[in-house]
């Protein structure tokens, strides 16, 4: 065998091995923490969420501020409800007042770079895994001074995020996690870690969500019910960062059961945007670490509901399914 041909297959070797390593060790995942900081009371959470509108006083759409659907006291449950990624709050707001009818008090919060009335920003490149793991803290800080007993719901992104403070909120009376993006499509199951890995290395890409759209410099869709909250295109950094926070969740998730006092984990049958597999296996491992009061919910796929089951807006939307279920999993918790 020549010089040169060994030199060839030891390269490749190499090339192997360094990939096998990056497709199973998640990037920077230790250094994630939660930092509890509860409000003490009403006032105290009612004052944070004035801070968070002072925060928002310029450049934000007007649909996508914090809002507090308040009882104006104290209620005996708070839910918290943590829109997807590009959208914002108002995707919530209908959903929201079912529960502020039932006697909740209703807290939603734009996620850190969301909301903004630039729809085609590009703030969205700055977020982490660490400012969504210290996002949910503060809305979970905030929540705990508005119920005595505190849920927090997310969808998609949201749900991952959701996923976290399941992981690491003791004082979380229910998480619910609907439609997680722990993995997504079309990157394969198996390949996540390291493509994951790929994206945070590579210079930023903005994607387009409506893949007719195909090129940045083409102008962006004209305005429609989907776009007026949300953001049109999407960059590819910040969804590696989300799959970060859901690898630190799965991580901790493998070593011991979750924190919170129950979960609901929904997920959809026709999900063509994030991988229910990956979502199965959080729920399998914190099944094996005896987790308390887990309930999982499958919309079936033959009802061919949308990722984005929540928003009102969508002109497809099956709210008059999806809603009811919602409420019934969470209020009878």
């Amino acid at each position: 065998m020549t010089w040169p041909l060994l030199t060839g297959l030891a390269l490749a070797l190499l090339l192997l091995l360094a990939a096998l390593y990056f497709n199973r060790v998640p990037p920077n995942i230790g250094v994630l923490a939660s930092r509890p900081r509860p409000a003490a009371d009403y006032a105290e959470a009612a004052q944070r969420v004035v801070a968070l509108r002072e925060q928002e006083a310029t450049g934000y759409n007007p649909l996508c501020h914090t809002q507090l659907l308040t009882h104006g006291q104290k209620t005996a449950r708070a839910i918290a409800f943590i829109h997807g990624y590009t959208n914002c709050p108002n995707q919530f707001l209908r959903l929201g007042r079912l529960f502020y009818d039932l006697g909740y008090n209703v807290l939603l919060v734009p996620m850190p770079h969301h909301g903004l009335a630039d729809h085609l920003t590009s703030d969205t490149s700055k977020m982490t895994a660490e400012e969504m793991a210290a996002y949910v803290d503060q809305v979970v800080d905030i929540a705990r001074g508005l119920g005595d007993w505190v849920a927090v719901a997310g969808l998609s992104q949201g749900g991952v995020i959701a996923g976290w403070a399941a992981q690491t909120r003791p004082d979380l009376d229910l998480a619910v996690l609907i439609a997680p993006g722990f993995g997504v499509n079309p990157v394969p199951s198996q390949l996540t870690v390291l493509v994951t890995r790929l994206a945070l290395a590579l210079p930023e890409i903005y994607l387009w969500w409506d893949v007719l759209v195909r090129f940045e410099a083409a102008p962006p869709p004209p305005p429609g019910p989907k776009d007026v909250q949300g953001y049109p295109r999407f960059s590819v950094h910040a969804l590696a960062q989300q799959l970060r926070l859901g690898f630190a969740t799965q991580a901790l998730a493998r070593q011991s059961a979750p924190a919170a006092r129950a979960i609901v984990v929904v997920t959809n049958g026709a999900d063509l945007a994030v991988q229910n597999s990956r979502t199965d296996r959080l729920v399998a491992d914190w099944q094996a670490h005896g987790a308390r009061n887990l309930v999982t919910y499958r919309y079936p796929a033959s009802l061919k509901i949308n990722h984005d089951m929540i928003d009102p807006n969508r002109a497809d939307q099956q709210v008059e399914i999806v809603y009811p279920k919602l409420v019934e999993l969470i209020n009878g918790t």
